[in-house]
């Protein structure tokens, strides 16, 4: 496999870009190798700079539910394209979009539209406080809610892969507000409502983590998140950023059946293109301007592009029924391969799935259900699987902290060609180990 021309690209990039990249876990660091530059994708794969081509299971961190270059999205886009780019003003659009959105996500009886999964987090957070009139809210070790400073505490994702989860630039002000508790935990946040009585504004979950790799709510925890924000008068917020319409067509809170009081939503509702969501009941969402005194703009929110691929991408799903018993099946064979290949490799190791997100873990444990157990997983064995599905053209998520996504666009012998390459990998693995 050469990259001789991604390397070119990246020694270009790092005179423009700190590391060389305008994201973090883009760099490659963590798997010890310089990044790919990626030329196109067209469903299923991905093409690079060189003309190597591998089989994606980022998915552009998740929304691409129906793989790269979807031809209907990419009209969607065309003919929104010919009117106009951006306008500063409202358009018929939106409406349709958040009508879509609505039918999907009864508990966003109203919602507005930003432009991107950090906006609407930490704009969520802000409408919070200001409904509530509290400042403190509790979040959890490892889930990743945007850079937004109020985030940066123990955070998962890219600052979780560089070792940073306290980010320089986060006043201790700001600290001092974010109360943080281990996921599947309820008796710590339990503990936080009873030390800080009447102070916490809301309760902000991934209700299925996918920034420190794929871990699952535990039977009952999400339940219980919600009854100890009732009995507090707290907020309970969802996180769907990448859990929505990707775990269900409704997200986690239809899988689990949990109703959260605020729900954000990502990139997903814009086909991939930039944009997000937040959006709760009508009395929480009129506490916003104009009607109430909780401040958020922004000129591109709404921008008719990502409008025009996300209401095309909400079509597909709808237009599919079918496709999340798709995705089951897929994913459970694929994962089923890959925990098969681990054993004949007699390789220690897990492979954690919900939907079509899933995550290999490479740990002696039967389950792996926080962010200390992910820190205790073996980040060494992860380079090496990582780098050698590479050589055989299946991308992964470059960090142990990622999960990976399957798509619409993944067919069977997709399937099959990963866990080939995964058993062969893994016994290389076993017997470069001994």
């Amino acid at each position: 496999m050469k990259t001789t021309r991604s390397s070119e690209e990246y020694h270009r990039a790092e005179l423009l870009f700190p590391g060389g990249v305008n994201s973090p876990v883009r760099a490659f660091r963590n798997v010890k190798r310089d990044p790919l530059f990626i030329e196109k994708g067209q469903g299923a794969w991905l093409f690079d700079v060189d003309g190597n081509r591998y089989l994606d299971y980022v998915g552009s961190w998740g929304p691409l539910l129906f793989g790269h270059a979807h031809p209907e999205i990419l009209n969607a886009i065309h003919q929104a394209a010919q009117r106009g780019t951006s306008f500063g003003a409202p358009t018929p659009g939106e409406s349709q979009l958040a009508e879509l959105i609505r039918q999907f996500f009864p508990s966003m009886q109203m919602m507005r539209f930003v432009n991107s999964g950090t906006e609407a987090t930490m704009s969520a957070l802000r409408l919070a406080r200001g409904f509530t009139g509290r400042a403190k809210f509790i979040k959890f070790a490892g889930c990743y809610h945007g850079h937004g400073d109020s985030f940066l505490v123990k955070a998962g994702s890219g600052a979780l892969t560089f070792g940073e989860p306290d980010s320089a630039g986060v006043t201790k002000g700001t600290a001092t507000d974010t109360l943080t508790a281990t996921y599947n935990n309820l008796e710590e946040v339990e503990t936080l409502f009873a030390n800080n009585p009447d102070q916490i504004a809301c309760v902000i979950v991934e209700p299925v983590v996918g920034n420190m790799g794929t871990v699952p709510p535990q039977p009952g925890y999400l339940q219980g998140l919600r009854k100890l924000c009732d009995d507090n008068k707290a907020l309970l917020i969802f996180d769907e950023v990448m859990t929505g319409f990707r775990v269900a067509k409704g997200g986690a809170q239809e899988r689990f059946e949990v109703k959260p009081d605020l729900t954000t939503l990502g990139k997903i509702i814009g086909g991939g293109l930039p944009v997000g969501a937040y959006g709760g009941s009508a009395e929480i969402m009129q506490s916003l301007s104009p009607l109430g005194k909780v401040y958020q703009a922004g000129t591109l929110s709404g921008n008719p592009l990502a409008v025009a691929a996300g209401t095309a991408m909400l079509k597909l799903i709808q237009d599919n029924p079918g496709v999340y018993e798709q995705l089951e099946k897929k994913g459970q064979k694929l994962c089923d391969g890959l925990q098969l290949a681990l054993q004949k490799a007699s390789i220690p190791g897990i492979v954690q799935r919900v939907g079509s997100m899933f995550t290999l873990f490479f740990t002696e444990r039967q389950t792996i259900e926080n962010l200390d157990q992910v820190l205790a997983c073996d980040r060494d064995k992860f380079v090496k699987f990582f780098n050698g599905m590479l050589a055989k053209e299946v991308y992964l998520a470059p960090s142990p902290f990622e999960a990976a996504f399957m798509g619409a666009a993944h067919s069977e012998s997709d399937i099959d060609m990963t866990i080939k390459a995964a058993e062969e990998v893994l016994l290389d693995m076993a017997r470069a180990g001994k």
